[in-house]
Formats: structure tokens, C-alpha cells, sequence
């Protein structure tokens, strides 16, 4: 439970108490149901799954949700991520989970749902999908059977079973999912084209839904709490493709409030079925304003009788303040923001609201590796790795740092943390490293909130930071360290390259360290932010500017949200883009430079001439001053990786002598990410 203090509690609206039907939640703020890909292979919430909720629990909030598309049957399946709640094997599983939560003083509820069009036919059961009518969807391409009356019983009826398994696991309560699934097709005439008593009108379209709540309320009676995650807009265009409005999303919901059977609404906002619309509305990123669906939430509360909770890059205690403050909601999510930081509410409680880890809207956990964060490696780890960072029980040693960027900012934090004397080195006049140029991008600026906090973090820890100076060897070895961490980054890699030394760092152009002139050709042979990044920022300064991909899509490394923000924004600049070429040589052309590409499929070439040539392939390491201390250390600069693995403490750590280590870009070119849980993974344990 947080340790909140009286007058903390009794006027921040966010640490006030919720009634819940018969539950009693300790304050206003929640975690919504997401696919945080921590599910056992054969879709069961494992140890994994539990820790990462308890975390959760453990850090103050009232309620948190899991289980995004629980599917209920054998016809709605993805090749992974989901929890399947329609066999009995679930319960015990849930009754272990709804222990863990509960001992912490939370509630916790699941999703289940069909997923109906939006199943996928090619994996685990290989059955059709089904749907109101057999219209297919695009995001993941399924074309459905269109449903008779046997298969609209057997979903009912395995709807109501699943609910029971619930009930039956101890948990407080759950959700179905209206929005772009089963339920949501059935109500949406944009899916639904029939003409029998589930089509046509709005009440004949939410027939399916009233049916299935019936079902549900029968097999969990009504001690139970049970409700919806409600598209409150599809926000589709005009059409015989239209979705359903505002006012047809608020009728509708009027219907099923009406009936009695649901308890709460969980609003969400926007169409799910295509790649970018699901990017930018139902799950914002940082290309998003902050809460942007916020207002649109509280005129459905104003309109509806049931409390309303809602989550849509809720991302800052300002904005949820204001959400309960102003009567928006009723139970403010913070999803995402849990996943950056569990402890929001113990730090709001204990008045620590500066200290808390901002969600920057990177969308890292959205993607194939979910729901680890960028900014807290800790995430979807809690079985290895600690949220909260413990005083080390063995001896405090000095420690010595070189590189103000992720991973020199991390590892002095969990470094400070433990309790050990840390001292940090970083040439530049300021933190921040590679990192200091993410904002070149017009859409990434929050980024750089990951920096801030680490400086906040480390002026609070009393490290002592040193900017502005070039460490040598000398400098460091004069502090007599017990452990050096190399954390100094990379330089842009052009070796190999016939012609490199006529090309430009992309670096040098985001710095302005160098001119691209009025035309350029960017290669990104990474997949990365950076390329891209500066393309458009070229082609904002009304340069032309070709981007040249060594993949088939920009931004293949990153998740899908990041590759169809990176996607639309090169639609939108009008930015020439070539897939699937290498880059084999630049040369001069008279007055010019002439950049010379092979197909990687047809190997035909390519030539394009430009002013300037900006060519990203990652970066090489930057460990002269590692390399000069292996010498003087007691492990030759090793480190154990299977040791690092295990989560245990480097051997040299016993020894006489340095211990020395490298992590991050000075070990290898890598991503933010990375670089951050090497930090946490070494120094955690010092």
C-alpha cells in the first residue's frame, strides 16, 4: 500500500478513495488491459506476467487490468501475446495472480473478448475467423465467414463461460472489448451489413453485445463488476464504409447502459483496423499531443449514467490531476506511465511527484520485444530485475564513469542508488549524448525527457558530475577507483566505404557542424531514427533530400508505431525514397558528388547526384580510454557474461584492483534500450 499522509490523501484528487459498485478502490488511478507479451506459451499468466502487475500493485494504484484480447475461443487467436481464458486450466492461475495483486491492496480485473475479422486464420488452431458479415480487415488480413445463428450462440455462451473462469480466479472483475472486435463489428455498420435482427438499426446492431452481457451476468451474478472498453468514436469517414459517430457511439452506449448490465465504461477513442489509425488514435505515441482524446472522454461522461475510465497517453500526474479534478472521469489509466514508472502514486504519495520516470512516448513497448520501456529496463523483467533500486548490503565502492549519455546516466544512477560514491565524466558542456539530437525530428522532442530525468535523478543522488572534461586515463586512475564504467558512446561508422572521406556524418548535419547544401542523398542502412530524422529535417529547411534504404520500409528496427509515424511523415514531406539499396561508392562528379547504389534484389545500379552525401551505418566504438586502463584493471577489462546474464555480481568485483567494464554504443552499436539495461544489469548488482 502507498504510504500516503493524511493531508497529501485528503486533498489531491487523485489519492481520493473510488466505490466501485461494492468494490472500494484506494484512489483514481489505474492501469488499463494491454498484450504485454509476458504470457506462458500456452497462453496462461505466469510468473512473469504476475510480477509484472504486482509491481504495479506494489507501487500504489488502485486497479490494474490485464489480459488485452483474453480470447474466449478457439476461432479468436493471434500467433502470440494473448491470454486464452476459454479453458478451465486458466483459474488456478488467475487465483495466484488475484493473490499477489490483492496482498498489495489493489484490485485487478482482465479483458476477454473474440477477436472476430481481426483474428488470424495461419496460426495456432488454423480455423476461419468469423464476423457479422465477411468483410475483411486490413491490419490483419483475415477475410471472415460471416456468422449464423449457431456460431452467435456458441461465442455467447463461451463468453459467459470465460467470465465464470474469472469470477472463479478470484479476480474483482473484468471488461469485454467493444472497440474494432467481435462485439465492436457488430455494432459498427461500417462491419456490419446484415439484414436479419442483429443488422440495420442501432438496436438491432447491439443485440450481439446485450446478448452477450446477459449471458455474462447470468454465469457471475451480480456481485461482480463488469464492463466495457467502449470506442466512443470510430472516427471514420463518410461512406458505405462509414463507422459509428460520437452521437451513434453515445446512443449505443445509452442502449447498453439502459439494460443493467454493465457497471462501468473504459472509453477509448478511434479505429483500430489499419496501422496508422491504431498509431495515432488508439494508441498515441509521442507524434501525439499529450491525452488527446481526454476532452472527448469527459463530454461522453457528461452524457452516460456509469462511472468512466479512460486512457489515451495520459502520460503526466497534471493531466490526470486535471481529468478527476474536472470531473472528466471517474478512474484516470496510466498505462504506459506504469510501464516508465510503477511507483507513480508511492512518489505522488510521498511527495516525490518530480522524482517520477516520465512516460516519453517512445511506443518501445509496444513493439516486438513488449512491454519493456526504453527509459526502464526494469519492465517486464521484475522476476531478475528490481523496480526499486536496494542500498547494496556489501561494501560501498568509488565509481568512475566516462559518458554523460543513457548508459553512463544509468549506470551513475543504479550506481548512486546502491549507495556506493560515484563520480561521472562527459566532455560535452551537457548530458545527454547521442540522444541530445533525437529532437531534430519534429515529432520526437519528448525524447529527451529521458535524459532530463537521469539529471534531475543524479543532482537529487549527489553524483558528482563533471562536464565539460575530456577524461584520460590519468583523470580517472587519480580518483582510485574500485570500478570504471566505460560508457562512452560511438562515432558515425563510414570505414569500408569506397569514398567515405567525401561523405558527412549524419551527426554533423543535426549538430550543424556541417551544410548539406541545397541537395542531398541520405542512405540509412540501419533502420533507425536517424536517417529519416534527417531527411525531414532537411526537407523543413527546403532542401531536397533523397532517402535511400538499404531495407524495404523505413524504420525497420523499430516498432510498428514508430514505422508508420516514420511512413506517414515521409508521405507527407514529399521525401523521395528508394528501398532495398546498398550503398557502394561516392564519387565526384565535376561540382558535384555522385552516389553510386546497387539493388539488393535485382543488382541493378543506381546513381544519384547530389551536393551532399549523409551516410548512416551505426556507430563504432569510442573505448580508447578502455583500452588504455585494461592494463591497470584486475580483469582486463572483462566482463562475465554469463554472470550478467544470471543477474549476479562480476567476479572481479572480488578481486584487488579495478574492476573495469564497457557497456553501451562503447561496447557495440545498439539502441537506447540496450544501452540502458546494460547499465541496469551491471550496476544493480555492484
Amino acid at each position: 500500500m502507498p504510504q500516503n499522509s493524511p493531508a497529501t490523501q485528503s486533498t489531491d484528487p487523485l489519492l481520493q478513495p473510488f466505490q466501485l459498485k461494492h468494490l472500494a478502490l484506494r484512489n483514481r488511478v489505474m492501469s488499463t488491459s494491454h498484450a504485454c507479451g509476458l504470457g506462458d506459451a500456452d497462453g496462461m499468466p505466469g510468473e512473469a506476467y504476475q510480477r509484472y502487475h504486482e509491481e504495479k500493485a506494489k507501487g500504489g494504484l488502485a486497479l490494474t487490468m490485464f489480459g488485452g484480447s483474453s480470447y474466449i475461443g478457439p476461432d479468436s487467436t493471434w500467433a502470440s501475446g494473448q491470454l486464452n481464458v476459454g479453458t478451465d486450466k486458466v483459474i488456478p492461475f488467475l487465483q495466484s495472480f488475484a493473490d499477489r495483486v490483492h496482498r498489495q491492496g489493489a484490485a485487478i480485473m482482465v479483458q476477454i473478448t473474440h477477436l472476430g475479422r481481426r483474428g488470424e486464420t495461419n496460426t495456432q488452431n488454423w480455423l476461419p475467423t468469423i464476423a457479422p458479415s465477411p468483410i475483411r480487415e486490413a491490419l490483419h488480413r483475415a477475410i471472415p465467414r460471416e456468422m449464423d445463428r449457431n456460431d452467435i450462440d456458441r461465442v455467447v455462451k463461451a463468453f459467459g463461460d470465460a467470465a465464470y473462469r474469472c469470477r472463479e480466479g478470484g479476480l474483482d472483475g473484468l471488461e469485454t472489448m467493444m472497440q474494432g472486435h467481435l462485439i465492436g463489428q457488430f455494432m459498427s455498420p461500417a462491419t456490419n451489413k446484415r439484414t436479419d435482427d442483429f443488422g440495420g438499426s442501432v438496436e438491432n446492431r447491439c443485440r450481439f453485445a446485450l446478448m452477450v452481457h446477459e449471458e455474462i451476468r447470468n454465469r457471475v451474478g451480480d456481485d461482480f463488476i463488469v464492463g466495457m472498453r467502449y470506442g466512443i468514436d470510430e472516427a471514420m469517414q463518410g461512406g458505405p464504409q462509414a463507422g459509428m459517430d460520437f452521437e451513434e457511439c453515445l446512443k449505443a452506449a445509452h442502449i447498453l447502459e439502459h439494460s443493467g448490465l454493465l457497471d462501468f465504461f473504459n472509453a477509448n477513442y478511434g479505429r483500430i483496423d489499419k496501422m496508422m489509425e491504431m498509431a495515432e488514435q488508439c494508441m498515441p505515441g509521442m507524434s501525439m499531443p499529450i491525452a488527446p482524446w481526454l476532452e472527448k472522454a469527459g463530454t461522453f461522461k457528461r452524457e452516460v449514467g456509469l462511472p468512466v475510465f479512460h486512457a489515451a497517453r495520459i502520460t503526466d500526474l497534471s493531466t490526470a490531476r486535471h481529468a478527476i479534478r474536472e470531473g472528466l472521469l471517474d478512474m484516470v489509466a496510466m498505462t504506459r506511465a506504469h510501464i516508465a514508472d510503477p511507483q507513480i502514486v508511492n512518489k505522488l504519495a510521498r511527495g516525490e511527484e518530480e522524482r517520477i520516470r516520465p512516460c516519453v512516448g517512445a511506443t518501445h513497448c509496444m513493439g516486438a520485444n513488449r512491454p519493456t520501456c526504453l527509459h526502464n529496463a526494469a519492465s517486464g523483467r521484475e522476476r531478475f530485475w528490481p523496480q526499486v533500486i536496494e542500498e547494496t548490503a556489501g561494501p560501498v565502492r568509488k565509481i568512475v564513469i566516462v559518458g554523460g549519455g543513457p548508459a553512463g546516466l544509468e549506470a551513475a544512477r543504479v550506481s548512486a542508488e546502491r549507495g556506493h560514491d560515484v563520480v561521472l565524466f562527459e566532455a560535452a558542456d551537457r548530458l545527454g549524448g547521442q540522444m541530445r539530437m533525437a529532437p531534430a525530428a519534429s515529432w520526437r522532442k519528448d525524447v529527451a525527457g529521458l535524459i532530463d530525468w537521469r539529471a534531475s535523478e543524479l543532482e537529487t543522488l549527489g553524483v558528482d558530475l563533471r562536464l565539460s572534461h575530456y577524461a584520460e586515463a590519468q583523470d580517472i586512475l587519480a580518483e582510485s577507483p574500485n570500478v570504471v564504467i566505460i560508457a562512452t558512446g560511438g562515432i558515425p561508422d563510414l570505414d569500408g566505404l569506397e569514398g567515405a572521406e567525401l561523405c558527412t556524418s549524419p551527426w554533423d548535419i543535426l549538430t550543424g557542424s556541417a551544410s548539406a547544401g541545397d541537395t542531398a542523398v541520405v542512405y540509412d542502412g540501419t533502420g533507425r531514427h536517424t536517417a529519416p530524422t534527417v531527411a525531414e529535417f532537411l526537407t523543413r529547411q527546403g532542401k531536397k533530400a533523397d532517402l535511400v534504404l538499404l531495407d524495404d520500409v523505413p524504420g525497420k528496427e523499430l516498432d510498428y508505431s514508430e514505422q508508420a509515424s516514420w511512413k506517414k511523415r515521409i508521405a507527407q514531406e514529399h521525401i523521395p525514397t528508394h528501398a532495398e539499396y546498398g550503398l557502394r561508392a561516392v564519387t565526384r562528379d565535376g561540382n558535384s558528388l555522385a552516389a553510386v547504389f546497387t539493388h539488393e534484389l535485382t543488382g541493378e545500379d543506381m546513381k544519384i547526384e547530389c551536393d551532399t552525401v549523409i551516410v548512416e551505418n551505426g556507430t563504432l566504438p569510442v573505448d580508447d580510454v578502455y583500452q588504455e586502463l585494461r592494463s591497470a584493471s584486475a580483469n582486463d577489462g572483462f566482463l562475465d557474461l554469463d554472470a550478467l546474464v544470471a543477474g549476479k555480481p562480476q567476479p572481479s568485483l572480488d578481486q584487488d584492483g579495478i574492476s573495469l567494464f564497457r557497456i553501451g554504443d562503447a561496447a557495440a552499436s545498439r539502441n537506447v534500450a540496450a544501452a540502458v539495461f546494460d547499465a541496469l544489469r551491471l550496476c544493480s548488482r555492484l
